[in-house]
């Protein structure tokens, strides 16, 4: 008796999507460790090399190099301009986030992105916006107080007003990365290397000016290099895959919302944060607000 083809598919679409949220769920952790010994401008500058370096040998084993030399000026255009915003602009607001907050707070503030990906669609997509999308981005805005809060109302007072505003930021510069790079229909894996060939390009340059390429050995380094190949690269490729193995986009994408909350876990055991009860609170209410906001694009969709 033969397999069911369609069930086979779906075993295969929730391992990769499973393993694509793991790895997504340590590298908070990573940034962290990175961190201690490498400043935010050499973290992504290294951290992008080995992307650049791994994302080369993946299309050398898909037999897709041939492709960077069919870009057209229009798209060699595009590449010059998205890799401005990611890996250079949003991983240097991001990674400067994560020097000033706990990695508890950072990580699950860059979780709005999907709020601020349905305002900014409004200007630059020329999408309407609905009741729900504003409900919506009321609960995402709650879930950010409770964990600025940091245990309580006290707990303001010890977090970081300059590092919030960077993690919220981020946000926003990932969804008009998004929002660009969603309109580029060239293969995602050459799209992905030339972004980050140019940006790393651009981060060179920012750690001339603004840092040095001195590199320290020991665990800081591993984590560079993880974040290299766990943050972007091979995670990115499981997440395609999962995409293109499902039947239901939907219910695989929603597995990613598990990420922030299994991240809260290696933050607590590995750089033995104390994980408060706002960060869970905060982090639920953030979750919900992006499903809330999805109901209004399922609506858009079938009016």
């Amino acid at each position: 008796m033969s397999k069911n083809p369609t069930i086979h598919s779906s075993k295969k679409a929730y391992l990769f999507a499973g393993l694509a949220v793991f790895f997504w769920s340590t590298v908070a952790t990573a940034f962290k460790i990175a961190l201690r010994e490498f400043d935010f401008i050499q973290l992504i500058f290294y951290a992008s090399g080995v992307t650049v370096v791994l994302l080369f040998f993946v299309l050398l084993f898909q037999q897709k190099l041939n492709l960077l030399f069919r870009q057209t000026k229009r798209q060699w255009a595009n590449s010059i301009f998205i890799g401005a915003f990611n890996p250079l602009l949003y991983y240097l607001v991001l990674f400067k986030a994560y020097s000033l907050l706990p990695a508890q707070v950072a990580q699950p503030l860059n979780m709005i992105w999907p709020i601020t990906l349905a305002l900014l669609s409004v200007p630059l997509l020329k999408q309407k916006i609905g009741w729900i999308s504003l409900i919506a981005l009321f609960i995402s805005f709650l879930g950010v107080f409770f964990i600025s809060s940091q245990g309580g109302i006290s707990g303001f007072k010890n977090t970081n007003g300059t590092g919030v505003l960077l993690a919220v930021g981020s946000s926003v510069l990932w969804s008009l990365y998004w929002i660009f790079n969603v309109r580029d229909k060239r293969d995602e894996i050459v799209k992905l290397f030339l972004n980050f060939a140019f940006g790393f390009i651009y981060l060179a340059v920012a750690v001339f000016l603004f840092s040095d390429f001195k590199i320290h050995t020991g665990e800081s380094l591993y984590a560079v290099i993880y974040v290299g190949i766990f943050e972007v690269g091979i995670t990115y490729i499981f997440w395609l895959k999962a995409m293109n193995f499902s039947t239901n986009n939907a219910k695989i994408g929603n597995l990613v919302f598990f990420a922030p909350f299994l991240s809260l876990v290696f933050i607590h055991f590995i750089l033995k944060e104390t994980i408060f009860i706002t960060t869970f609170i905060g982090l639920v209410f953030i979750v919900a607000g992006v499903l809330v906001q999805q109901i209004e694009r399922k609506k858009v969709r079938f009016e």
